[in-house]
């Protein structure tokens, strides 16, 4: 009986010193995420025209209005075809089954995930007015990093 409970303690000990393990690494990954804007354009495999335009007008924000910021990547931007396995977790973070627009604004390591999908598809086809409405957003976030 003496050696059951004292296998029951160690199996318990194991559980929760793997518990605490598990909650450092998750807070020591977060801590050395950057203070960035990670722009986000999913798409899938068959892209229609208002698609491809949403991809053209960030990519032409992104490269006109911040090119220094994408340069020292306090700015990222990322393609992401949500059909390829390689990017399922990505798409699954967040909740991306087709195309979708993001901004993940990451401040001391918490992630701010911004939907800009809605806005993305009413505007995609019609670059200036999507560019400075993207612009306006992105100088707001970047005040935060």
């Amino acid at each position: 009986m003496k050696q059951l409970s004292i296998l029951v303690v160690m199996i318990v000990s194991l559980v929760l010193f793997s518990c605490k393990e598990k909650i450092a690494t998750e807070k020591s990954t977060n801590e050395k995420l950057a203070n960035k804007i990670e722009v986000i354009d999913f798409h899938s495999t068959h892209r229609c025209m208002t698609c491809n335009a949403i991809e053209a007008s960030t990519r032409y924000t992104l490269e006109t209005y911040f090119s220094d910021e994408l340069k020292n990547q306090n700015i990222t931007f990322q393609v992401v075809n949500v059909d390829e396995e390689e990017n399922y977790k990505l798409a699954e973070k967040f909740e991306a089954t087709g195309t979708a627009l993001f901004l993940n604004v990451i401040v001391d390591g918490k992630e701010t995930q911004i939907d800009l999908t809605e806005f993305a598809f009413m505007n995609g086809n019609d670059q200036e007015k999507f560019s400075n409405e993207l612009k306006a957003t992105i100088q707001t976030e970047l005040k935060k990093v």
